[in-house]
């Protein structure tokens, strides 16, 4: 492009391009917001509009792609939902008073993580921008040649105790800022999968590494870079201190962290960057803890479907779309977290199982607190909006509408007795004062915009009054004055007409005009009439048009004015809202205890957990024609820990093991249970490890993926942990995976110590029962008659031999071929028949499989007499250990499939 000839205008649009280079130019041009050159071209990609051009200056044209400012909201969100940053570059000036260029300025940035329109706002759940810092501990020793090559690798070792992690999240929407610092990296990644933010910023002079983009890649969250120094410690400490008005942070229990402050400081400061307009509603910054919150990874986070099924969907399937009958947003909001935050404090979980079951037995105190909510609307993402200079008159209206229902809230709880509602009644601020002013100024219909007015109510301001009074009466005004000049002139065809050149004007035709009386000024000469004007008509005109004009002046002042009036009450605003929420998450977790038929559990330190009739709370409410079969459940430290269960596919073993796991978690997070009776010692962590996905992305088989999981659950599982294992070592060869599976077993009564549901198809598992005095055989009941089976999914005590496997492809519809080839393999195998040439049979197809073997053998069952088991006699298996005993086994088949 030639810039010596272009044009003021795309001057003024390439310097603010200039200064937002990193985001899409929303360029205000009159009713429209323009996109030019490459924002353009991507611009009509994504959102679907015409892709035209602009003449930029003398030769040249440059691409252009607009859309309606009225419609903007829509447009944006597509944007961002894409991953992009929107910059909204506002005209500052009527253009019909400019001198010049208008003046422009962008007053606002839109990204994925501090989007406050509600077309990129889920209302249950919280958009989190995050900010991560990585940093060296002082002792952890100087750097190695290999530490140095996986950092310009743009990797970073995940060895323990070498780095601190610093994770900063804010809600800008709702005004929550917490900040979590850990030494663990798996506690780290738990804590920022959990959070689950849809913008991460990080240093732009320091490799990314790995781990954190394949976490950004899981949750789709887009990477920021920001400069290095905005993460220093000492800045974001004067930063943070400034910004609160505070000496220290030490009120916040901030003041000790390193990381963690230099990610907090960063998002400030990114904030302050992107929200000139402020951001009054962030009060505090809160330091997440573990200590009194259970940790649960990123694969137990997924495995049990906690807010999201394992499609990634948010609908029926996950635990939350059973326990959410929240009647607000921000009740919604905080389920979601009490449901992956569970507690580990007995006396906090007591506290909200009280009230739980206050309310479920006190039906009538229940219905009065769920009607009086339901009129609430989102008390926090209305403040946040007004406190970022984005709301308009129908937030206050909405706004106001909420808090009215505060007094009626505190009414229905005069009856309540629980310790959590009566603190509830307590921080429900009187707003009454806020209510009434809201009441007197705000009107009723507003419109969507703040410069169209309609926004103030009659009676509210005496300029504003008087203005609007000259503005609808000057019709009749106009009325009355040409009836008063047609009969002073008597020119009965005299007109007074108006339009936007020439403003009010009186009309007289050719044929009247010597009936004009001298104080008429001529201003204008057409074929057959002249248009006149007079003193009078020309005072009243600019009284008329000037009232309108400074209508809309006016009522945006006002506005801003009874918006800050409003956000002097921020402080209390946020105190109710949270209040609300918590008594609409207790009140959802009665109603649903309720209408699901569950029971209150008994919490306590014992390392023992009992379930009577325990029920899958998700899978109950799903199923169809099918009625679900409770089941116990006992663990313990003492002849419980390790609960072995085996059984066919589709038997319910998975269900069973993640019931258990469910249960525990609700009853943690302080919600009933789906049981008859439940007695539930304080777990510290839960664990899984199921199912089988591929990550080939990172280079990681399904057996990988299984090992790195387990290894994990190894490493941080504690006796206080609950671990849920279906079919370990599945991902890999039948021995290896038997032995890899025992010796998981072992280590896992021997040294973790932890209570443990073990599912598998390894039926030689059982053997465990006999040599460790923890571990205990169960199966899932079946009923078989002939070729039939039936599931019972009966949990009873004892082990069992067969997986139904090729009754399971029946009942899902393989080719009957394949069932009889299958059944004629299966007993090869069970038989390990040879032909007389010593190689298996199943691989010669002209054998039926009818005729019986003479060599038969098997690791557990009974036999004499054939060579191989005398070559076991006399290696005297009985005194090795089980994994030796299997290694020499499967040598020993492998001899004997090579014809030995």
């Amino acid at each position: 492009m030639n810039t010596d000839t272009i044009t003021p205008m795309m001057q003024q649009y390439l310097s603010v391009k200039k200064e937002n280079s990193n985001a899409v130019i929303f360029f205000r041009l009159g009713d429209f917001y323009e996109t030019f050159f490459d924002d353009a071209i991507l611009a009509s990609k994504i959102l679907e509009i015409t892709l035209t051009s602009r003449e930029a200056g003398k030769g040249n044209k440059v691409p252009m792609a607009g859309i309606p400012y009225h419609a903007a909201d829509s447009y944006i969100a597509r944007l961002v939902k894409a991953g992009h940053r929107v910059a909204i570059c506002e005209q500052m000036e009527d253009p019909r008073k400019a001198k010049g260029l208008v003046k422009r300025e962008v007053t606002r940035i839109i990204t994925p993580g501090t989007a406050l329109d509600g077309n990129l706002l889920t209302a249950k759940e919280n958009r989190y921008l995050a900010a991560v810092l990585l940093e060296e501990t002082k002792d952890s020793g100087p750097k190695s040649e290999d530490l140095r090559r996986t950092r310009d690798e743009g990797r970073r070792t995940i060895e323990n105790g070498r780095w601190n992690y610093g994770l900063s999240y804010l809600d800008l929407s709702t005004g929550e800022f917490q900040v979590f610092e850990s030494s663990n990296l798996q506690e780290f990644l738990a804590q920022l999968m959990r959070v689950h933010p849809t913008e991460i910023l990080i240093q732009e002079d320091e490799p990314v590494p790995i781990w954190l983009s394949e976490a950004a890649g899981q949750i789709s969250a887009m990477m920021t870079k920001q400069p290095g120094w905005v993460f220093g410690r000492d800045r974001a400490f004067q930063l943070l201190t400034s910004y609160f008005h505070v000496n220290s942070l030490e009120g916040f229990g901030c003041q000790g962290l390193s990381a963690g402050l230099g990610s907090a400081g960063a998002i400030l400061h990114y904030i302050q960057e992107i929200q000139p307009d402020g951001a009054i509603h962030l009060r505090k910054l809160r330091r997440f803890r573990t200590e009194k919150t259970m940790v649960l990874d990123p694969a137990t986070q997924r495995n049990l479907e906690l807010v999201r099924t394992l499609k990634g969907e948010q609908g029926d399937g996950s635990l939350l779309s059973v326990l959410d009958e929240t009647m607000t947003s921000m009740g919604g909001r905080t389920l979601r977290n009490w449901i992956t935050q569970p507690l580990l404090d007995v006396e906090e979980i007591v506290l909200r199982h009280e009230t739980v079951e206050e309310l479920a037995k006190n039906s009538a105190l229940l219905g009065r607190i769920r009607e009086t909510l339901q009129p609430v609307g989102d008390l926090e993402r209305l403040l946040g909006r007004l406190s970022c200079g984005a709301g308009n008159a129908r937030d206050l209206l909405g706004l106001n509408q909420s808090l009215k229902q505060i007094p009626k809230i505190r009414t229905a709880l005069e009856a309540a007795q629980s310790t959590l509602l009566m603190e509830v009644k307590l921080n429900l601020a009187d707003l009454t004062g806020l209510t009434e002013f809201l009441d007197r100024s705000i009107h009723l219909d507003p419109p969507i915009t703040l410069r169209d007015g309609r926004l103030i109510k009659s009676g509210y301001h005496a300029e504003l009054d008087e203005l609007r009074s000259i503005t609808e009466h000057g019709k009749e005004w106009i009325a009355r004055l040409e009836q008063e000049e047609v009969k002073k002139t008597g020119i009965t065809s005299l007109k007074i007409r108006y339009n936007r050149v020439f403003g009010y004007y009186i009309e007289v035709t050719n044929t009247n005009l010597k009936h004009v009386p001298d104080y008429f000024i001529r201003k204008q000469t057409l074929a057959n009439a002249e248009r006149f004007i007079t003193p009078e008509l020309k005072e009243w005109e600019a009284k008329v048009l000037g009232a309108e004009e400074r209508i809309l002046e006016v009522e945006y002042e006002i506005f801003q004015q009874i918006r800050g009036e409003a956000l002097k009450e921020t402080e209390k605003i946020q105190q109710s809202a949270q209040a609300v929420a918590l008594m609409d998450t207790l009140a959802s977790l009665s109603w649903v205890a309720v209408k699901n038929h569950y029971v209150r559990p008994e919490i306590n330190q014992e390392n023992t957990i009992e379930i009577i009739d325990g029920r899958h709370p998700v899978i109950e409410r799903l199923l169809t024609g099918e009625r679900f079969v409770p089941n116990d459940l006992l663990l313990n430290d003492q002849d419980q820990q390790i609960l072995m269960i085996t059984g066919p596919n589709m038997a319910g073993k998975s269900t069973y093991i993640r019931q258990a796991a469910l249960i525990v978690l609700m009853a943690q997070m302080g919600s009933f249970i789906p049981a008859k009776k439940g007695t539930i010692g304080v777990v510290d962590r839960i664990f899984t490890r199921v199912g089988a996905q591929d990550e080939l992305t990172r280079g990681q088989s399904t057996f990988m993926v299984e090992m790195n999981e387990t290894a994990n659950i190894l490493n941080n599982a504690t006796e206080r942990s609950l671990l849920i294992l279906d079919e370990i070592g599945r991902g890999t060869s039948t021995f290896d995976g038997i032995s890899i599976a025992w010796a998981i077993a072992e280590y896992l009564h021997d040294h973790v110590k932890a209570k443990t549901l073990f599912a598998t198809h390894y039926h030689e598992l059982t053997e465990l029962e006999l040599a460790y005095p923890r571990i205990k055989n169960y199966h899932v009941e079946v009923k078989e008659w002939g070729e039939q089976i039936v599931f019972l999914r009966k949990i009873v005590s004892g082990g069992t031999d067969k997986s139904y496997g090729i009754h399971v492809g029946r009942l899902a519809g393989l080719p009957v071929e394949v069932i009889q080839r299958a059944k004629k393999i299966l007993v090869e195998l069970e038989q390990a028949t040879l032909t007389a040439e010593g190689k298996p049979k199943l691989i010669d197809r002209a054998n039926d499989g009818s005729g019986s073997s003479e060599h038969q053998w098997s690791f557990f069952g009974p036999h004499s007499g054939h060579p191989i088991i005398e070559e076991i006699r006399k290696a005297d298996v009985d005194k090795m250990s089980p994994l030796e005993a299997l290694n020499f086994l499967a040598e020993l088949k492998k001899k004997t499939e090579e014809g030995r």
